[in-house]
């Protein structure tokens, strides 16, 4: 099954650089329905207000972590089951096992690039 590049999908980062990164990225790969967010906290608004297919978010990030934006979702059945994929500079794997156990979907470790960001896509949405 091919992924559905109508899938809306929110890209999570405090960092405005990084955003127009992935934002850049997911326009490369045919994804046009991409949507920000500057914090885990207004994630969860626009989460909550609207449905997305997908969630791409940095960990760092304050005062709501992309970690704790996560474990908020896997705690709210209505956003429980939403694909998240974790961006990060961190490649420690206990970082990526703390991710894992969280509920992350996929994780990607910086810097970003198309094909990576392609491939995690495709294996977190079935495509």
């Amino acid at each position: 099954m091919a992924v559905d590049k109508s899938t809306p999908i929110l890209v999570v980062d405090d960092y405005k650089t990084m955003v127009r990164i992935v934002r850049n990225l997911l326009h490369q790969l045919g994804f046009e329905n991409v949507d920000d967010a500057s914090d885990g906290a207004g994630a969860l608004a626009k989460l909550r207000a609207q449905r997305f297919g997908l969630v791409i978010s940095d960990w760092a990030m304050e005062p709501m972590s992309g970690l704790e934006l996560l474990q908020a979702m896997r705690a709210d059945p209505a956003l429980r089951t939403l694909p998240f994929i974790m961006i990060t500079a961190e490649n420690r794997r206990e970082r990526v096992a703390r991710a894992e156990q969280a509920g992350a979907d996929g994780y990607i470790v910086k810097p970003l690039n198309a094909e990576a960001l392609r491939e995690r896509i495709a294996r977190v949405m079935g495509g």
